[in-house]
């Protein structure tokens, strides 16, 4: 393996985990907070892509980047106020329906409003172009404001809830909630500003993944599966094993991607002489990179046979 593949190809799989992480610290801090796991939680990453082409065409990318997450940090809070809410009494199942359902409410009014095909939502001219060049090869601007946007919201989000006031009383009403209540606080609303809170971080990684990828009405659905598996894998309710799992899947799937060897010759250079004949296995025959979709899901697969938990999952459930 030469230097400037590992290199370009690590740089590569740690921006696209920490997008990862960008979509699941969300979703991990609605379940750890309030135990509801948000089947639309890709949706307002969908809505935060959308609403970051439609502001920036009018105000321009840098006060869309704040507007646009905002404006879907609303609409979730709004959801668990008005929704979620009442079902969740109702226990998981009903709350599991209500966001299945949500979903696709937001990906029909997406395509009724934008259309189906591919919306021009481009980078601005600031992040437009190479940040550095390694070993001849340039690694885009925009790949790196998604490790620097990213790395901050982990930080800010630890100093909240472990440094502030409000970190501390949203703690509190995870564990003894009538505590916190009978102290003078509104769980109910504490929850719905966590709910949205959540939505809104995954509408702030829409924002920048949306023109630094692509933004269609498949996107929430493209990455909607590997996000439950980087929670799963993490931890469910671990924000620091979403972050070690975001970068681990993000840099085997960048790896495998590149490496184009069947898995007849890995083996052959550990000393076993097979060929895809061999026992009737044609599997032998498949590249690592054909089969680099399906690494996260066998990833997940171990994970919960060998340790249900996760990396630093804590909770039962």
């Amino acid at each position: 393996m030469n230097p400037e593949f590992f290199a370009i190809s690590m740089l590569n799989g740690i921006s696209y985990g920490l997008l990862l992480f960008m979509l699941s610290s969300g979703l991990t801090l609605i379940f750890s907070m309030m135990g509801v796991l948000n089947f639309a939680h890709t949706s307002f990453y969908m809505l935060g892509a959308y609403f970051g082409y439609m502001l920036s065409g009018v105000i321009g990318f840098w006060p869309a980047l704040v507007i646009a997450p905002l404006l879907v940090g609303v609409l979730g809070a709004l959801f668990e106020r008005y929704s979620l809410r009442k079902v969740h009494k109702y226990g998981h199942v009903p709350e599991l329906l209500v966001t299945f359902g949500l979903s696709y409410l937001i990906l029909e009014l997406v395509q009724l409003l934008w259309g189906r095909s591919a919306v021009p939502y481009g980078l601005p001219p600031s992040l437009q172009g190479p940040l550095f060049t390694l070993y001849g090869t340039q690694f885009p601007k925009s790949r790196s404001f998604i490790m620097l946007v990213a790395l901050l919201m982990l930080v800010a989000v630890w100093l909240l809830l472990t440094r502030t006031r409000i970190g501390l009383v949203i703690q509190a009403a995870l564990k003894k909630p009538e505590m916190v209540e009978a102290l003078g606080h509104n769980v109910p609303r504490v929850f719905m500003l966590v709910f949205g809170g959540g939505c809104a971080l995954a509408g702030l990684a829409g924002v920048i993944g949306g023109n630094t990828y692509v933004t269609e009405p498949s996107m929430a659905m493209s990455v909607g599966s590997i996000i439950f598996v980087v929670v799963v894998v993490g931890g469910l309710g671990s924000l620091a094993g979403a972050f070690l799992a975001s970068l681990l899947i993000g840099i085997v799937q960048t790896f495998a991607v590149a490496l184009d060897y069947s898995w007849a010759s890995l083996l052959n250079t550990l000393g076993l002489q097979l060929t895809p004949e061999s026992f009737g296995w044609p599997v032998l025959s498949l590249t690592i990179s054909q089969m680099a979709p399906i690494l996260p899901y066998l990833l997940l697969v171990l994970m919960l046979i060998f340790r249900p938990k996760g990396l630093l999952g804590t909770r039962e459930e």
